[in-house]
């Protein structure tokens, strides 16, 4: 036994992990001379208490889930997506020209051409990056953080010089026509007597999302493109001789990543905000390379890791109403859940790792 069971580095280490953060953030709001413990039922009674919290806490989930099954895909070829971001905004553009230049007569209609629209464009801005990577030898990571600042550049020009509304000052969109509007979870589960989701923007894009993790699942462990991702992931030398084409392989992870992030669109610009204005996806592309760390790259991680971050940022959101609790202690604790989840990750591996080696010989 040399290392501990596939279900320990599953379980064990994001939730040692996560104890680790919880533990240092209450120190944290210690300092400041308030309460943990208050502190926290404060966040699980804003997401988690009334179905109004629970549909913010789906919102932010919908947008992680699609940026952390993005990078969890490149992750299985051996790459780091850092470009989501700038992957999301340009598939926000593909959403805005199919609902503002296209008739469609029911939303339903409308979102099957927004999702290819969302998905090619997030594919088409990661493939450069995916082609200097496979051809070139160009790192993935300078390229794809580039890209972000390019795909910013680029919405703002196209904003403000070619879709922004004649009069309007803010760059952005007009909002798209009403056929186009997703159906929220309040206009899909609140009844004359029961107003459940009421205001909140949860809209049927989790539903996608859901569906996104389900056919990533079968890709990567059901199909022998999946097969060749991970293979090319495992050994690029190995690959290579069992004749899996590797600038093939890289390219169109890419293209899969890229697509995904871009569908997170559907949540933010058709699904929320019915317009494109133009910092969309406000963070979400850095989140879900957290998700997909602590979801181990696994579409069900992925899933759970971004209904953990969705509960975080609905959380913190109610921790700024209190009076003497800053907003900026929400980043702390975020940036604390996402350092021990991503960056000091082997922290807690590398003891758990020989705690069980350990075990493992005196059962010996």
């Amino acid at each position: 036994m040399d290392k501990m069971p596939a279900w320990a580095d599953a379980v064990l280490v994001p939730l040692f992990s996560i104890l680790i953060a919880a533990f240092l953030s209450a120190l944290v709001i210690l300092a400041i001379g308030e309460n943990p413990i208050t502190a926290f039922m404060a966040m699980v009674d804003g997401a988690l208490m009334k179905s109004t919290g629970w549909g913010y806490t789906l919102y932010y989930a919908t947008n992680f889930i699609f940026t952390g099954l993005a990078v969890a895909v490149a992750f299985h070829a051996r790459m780091f997506n850092i470009g989501g971001e700038g992957q999301a905004m340009l598939g926000g553009l593909g959403v805005a020209l199919v609902c503002l230049y296209i008739p469609f007569p029911h939303w339903s209609v409308s979102l099957i051409f927004t999702i290819a629209a969302a998905g090619l464009f997030g594919a088409a801005w990661a493939l450069i990056p995916g082609y200097l990577q496979a051809k070139r030898g160009s790192h993935i990571v300078i390229t794809t953080i580039m890209f972000n600042f390019i795909a910013a550049a680029l919405l703002n020009y196209v904003l403000v010089n070619l879709l922004k509304p004649t009069g309007a000052m803010e760059p952005a969109t007009a909002s798209f026509p009403a056929a186009t509007h997703l159906p929220t979870f309040f206009d899909m589960f609140a009844s004359d007597g029961n107003p459940l989701f009421r205001g909140s923007p949860a809209n049927v894009s989790f539903f996608v999302a859901v569906l996104a993790c389900i056919l990533v699942w079968l890709l990567i462990w059901r199909t022998k493109l999946g097969y060749e991702i991970r293979a090319f992931g495992h050994s690029e030398t190995g690959a290579r001789y069992a004749g899996i084409p590797n600038v093939r392989i890289t390219v169109i992870a890419m293209l899969i990543s890229g697509a995904l992030a871009g569908m997170m669109a559907l949540n933010t610009t058709q699904g929320e905000a019915e317009r494109l204005v133009l910092n969309a996806p406000e963070g979400a592309g850095f989140i879900g390379i957290a998700v997909a760390l602590m979801g181990r790259s696994h579409p069900l991680g992925v899933f759970l890791a971004a209904l953990l971050f969705g509960f975080l940022y609905q959380g913190v959101a109610e921790l700024a109403f209190w009076n003497n609790i800053p907003r900026e202690l929400g980043m702390v604790i975020q940036a604390l859940v996402i350092l021990f989840t991503g960056a000091l990750d082997n922290m807690v591996r590398m003891p758990l790792e020989k705690l069980f080696l350990a075990f493992g010989r005196d059962k010996a």
